[in-house]
């Protein structure tokens, strides 16, 4: 398992960011890899399905997500997968003493199949990818 995490602190109230963020839609605006995301089925809660296209190192990448959790205002998990991966995603967000919130946001990527021999190689893209898509994630944010 490869696992990313990133830390991402706004001057957004958690009010403005927890719904933004679980309307999982909303991360073609602040997931550089995501092209585009639509829900298939459900109201955003449990059990909703939502549909992506991601570019990763030049490649297509569809994954069907299962909103696993939403424990408002605070926690979201989602569970993306297809043939060679299961990404298993959770989102908290805390409010920050002084002013606005913090993200953390946590991806436990599992590879299968030919997927899992590249695991190694594409753990400096995924760190990366990780790195650029925490700065597009705070200035989305800070844009609500």
């Amino acid at each position: 398992m490869t696992t990313i995490e990133r830390t991402v602190s706004t001057t957004r109230p958690p009010d403005a960011v927890f719904p933004y963020l679980v309307d999982f839609r909303n991360a073609v605006e602040w997931d550089l890899a995501t092209v585009s995301c639509e829900r298939v089925s459900g109201d955003g809660g449990p059990g909703t399905v939502y549909r992506t296209v991601s570019e990763f190192a030049g490649t297509e990448v569809k994954l069907l997500y299962t909103v696993e959790t939403v424990d408002e205002p605070r926690r979201f998990v989602i569970v993306g997968r297809n043939d060679s991966t299961t990404s298993h995603d959770t989102i908290t967000v805390s409010p920050r003493p002084e002013r606005g919130s913090t993200v953390v946001y946590r991806a436990e990527l599992t590879f299968t199949g030919v997927t899992k021999l590249a695991g190694p190689i594409m753990r400096p893209l995924l760190d990366r990818l990780g790195d650029r898509t925490a700065e597009q994630l705070k200035t989305a944010l800070d844009r609500l």
